[in-house]
């Protein structure tokens, strides 16, 4: 399929998703969805003009990450009447035409209604409703009033050409940051509580249907930074921030909290609690409720699940959570030993295993415990975890990396993190894992829309954006892969993986000279090297080639089995990629799972012993 048309899949894919997302929460039922049309009924008036607001408000914010003349805009017609129903699940009548036509007259990214609606849910949604007059439309025999749908505060905030900046009154009013909260005790040794008490703020309010979160990637990467409120919200597309800060002393704790509207620099709300360190979940759920009702969104009844009574086996949850964030391997040693801990004094204690889990598997990624050992436990922890709470998210998640990475099951891997994103919509890591996961099996439109959906998700992770560069360059959308990258290697000041991201695009491009430029840059030795490999083999310079290839063979055969494959198949070596395949599988290589989509292997796709490698994988 050729790249345009593998991008209006993508796209039309990622708009249904949306819409059937957004129907089904507001008490709504898809009836059809031929070519790029909707129908669908809803068991209100009112959850019929919130969903479409709601449609169009993600649509418009996502597409701040698609290039102008990829991007699809959806007019949406909604009409209060009757209608018939089939025994096959099809409706038809006045009502059906009657929407159809009011479709028809709305603009691009609007939403137009009848006289009915406007009086079934005025005051009742929070926009504005622009009457055009009677309309005469087709099929109909009396005049339509017809009125332009707006939500207060408009859809979505778009940096201006001019400036790059983002003009607040644009920014959806149900949206917002968490920030880090201050540690403002004495001794300055409750940091990890307090970026705890933000990070359970954000994970209960990314459960709430029509709040967008900020993820936590890009919300800590505010910490210990001077940046003043309304840049942090430009930076994050979001019209509210909640911050505060916290002081501990003995078994007593004082939190402040308070909610901030950018646009008009008010606060909407604020509190201070001094609570014994007992009380950290009822003042946690308290300022989630708070914050809900405050932005107009719908609480669910419990947004937070599968914690742990146990203050203490809490606090060691909270504390081995803030290592495993921090990514070395001395830090996962002690990510280790407090999330054991903490489930040791709660066996019971359900996100403790899923955190636990989480642990293993980095433990994996990074060699510092054996695959097998390390997985196999990440398993029985994530397994633990959803046999206490079966609706927790990060169970469903961290079970879900398993089945993924080392199972390689991936009907099992598929189900578990539909699940985790029903249960948790808001969760960018959850979307990027479920974005590899499609590409793994080759479903291009679904895994751009996911990756696409993490980056929205989370605008200042590097790891998102450099996951949209790798999908889009696998799938041959390279001007919008070389943008991914480009924005990536900006939020890292390092460029760790950025360089390299951004060399296989210029490779895939034709571009072999700065493919060779960007490699050389690279920080980490075996993507270097690797990098470096298929470069000097573009550029005609066998010798060099061969040089990098021996010591990326030599120095990390290991860990580094998929990528040497990689490099010889590009080389249009097949039978020395396929030796390295085999023991790359052998090893139960996690790189082996995205090499059906990657196209560093297309010139060994017509060899018979790729498919039958293909079917050993049984993707």
């Amino acid at each position: 399929m050729a790249a345009d048309e593998r991008a209006t899949v993508a796209a039309l894919d990622a708009a249904r998703k949306v819409f059937r997302s957004h129907i089904e929460s507001n008490q709504g039922r898809v009836i059809d969805m031929a070519g790029d049309s909707v129908l669908a009924v809803f068991e209100t008036a009112v959850g019929a003009v919130t969903s479409a607001l709601a449609v169009q408000q993600e649509l418009n914010a996502s597409s701040s990450v698609v290039p102008e003349d990829r991007r699809m805009r959806f007019r949406i017609g909604v009409h209060l009447g009757d209608v018939m129903e089939k025994d096959d699940g099809t409706v038809y009548g006045d009502g059906v035409n009657i929407a159809a036509r009011l479709q028809a007259l709305s603009e691009p990214d609007g939403i137009t209604v009848s006289e009915s609606i406007r009086s079934a849910v005025k005051g009742k949604v929070s926009a504005t409703f622009e009457d055009q007059g009677e309309q005469t439309v087709k099929n109909i025999a009396e005049p339509l009033r017809a009125y332009r749908v707006t939500p207060e505060g408009s859809t979505a905030a778009k940096p201006s050409p001019a400036t790059g900046e983002i003009d607040l009154s644009l920014l959806d009013k149900r949206s917002i940051a968490v920030l880090p909260f201050a540690d403002m005790s004495k001794d300055k040794d409750s940091e990890y509580f307090a970026d705890g008490l933000a990070e359970e703020l954000l994970n209960a309010l990314s459960r709430i249907p029509g709040l967008r979160v900020a993820s936590r990637t890009s919300a800590f990467s505010f910490k210990g930074r001077n940046v003043d409120i309304p840049t942090v919200a430009q930076k994050l597309n979001v019209a509210n921030i909640l911050e505060g800060s916290v002081r501990t002393s003995g078994k007593r704790v004082r939190i402040t909290a308070q909610l901030v509207r950018v646009k008009t620099d008010s606060h909407l709300w604020s509190n201070t609690y001094d609570r014994d360190l007992e009380d950290i979940f009822a003042v946690q759920d308290d300022i989630a409720r708070t914050v809900a009702r405050e932005l107009g969104a719908a609480l669910l009844p419990e947004v937070t699940k599968g914690r742990s009574e146990n203050f203490d086996a809490y606090r060691l949850y909270l504390q081995g959570r803030y290592f495993t964030n921090r990514f070395t391997r001395e830090d996962g040693a002690k990510a280790l030993e407090y999330s054991q801990r903490s489930v040791e004094l709660d066996p019971r204690f359900a996100l403790g295993w899923a955190g636990l889990s989480r642990v293993y598997t980095n433990l994996a990624n990074d060699g510092s415990m054996p695959l097998g050992e390390a997985y196999a436990k990440a398993r029985s922890a994530a397994q633990r975890a959803l046999e206490l709470e079966p609706a927790l998210a990060e169970g469903h998640a961290a079970l879900g990396r398993v089945q993924l990475f080392y199972d390689w099951d991936w009907k099992s891997a598929s189900a578990s993190f539909a699940r985790a994103l029903e249960l948790a919509p808001g969760n960018a890591d959850v979307a990027r894992h479920a974005a590899v996961l499609a590409a793994a099996l080759g479903r291009a439109d679904e895994a751009l829309a996911l990756c696409r959906r993490a980056v929205l998700l989370d605008p200042l992770s590097v790891s998102a954006h450099g996951d949209l560069c790798i999908c889009c360059t696998n799938f041959g959308l390279l001007d919008e892969a070389e943008a991914a990258a480009k924005t990536a290697h900006e939020l890292n000041t390092q460029g760790r993986i950025t360089h390299f991201s951004l060399g296989l695009v210029h490779l895939a491009q034709g571009k072999a000279v700065e493919a060779r430029s960007d490699f050389e840059d690279e920080p980490l030795e075996p993507l270097r090297l690797f990098g470096l490999a298929i470069a000097h083999h573009d550029l005609g310079q066998r010798v060099e080639s061969d040089g990098v290839l021996s010591q990326l063979q030599d120095k990390f055969a290991h860990d580094s089995a998929c990528e040497v494959a990689a490099a010889h198949a590009y080389r249009g070596e097949s039978t020395v990629a396929f030796e390295w395949l085999e023991r790359a599988y052998r090893d139960r290589s996690p790189g082996l799972v995205t090499i059906r989509s990657e196209f560093l292997f297309r010139k060994i796709h017509t060899d018979s012993r790729w498919s039958a490698f293909i079917a050993k994988m049984k993707f």
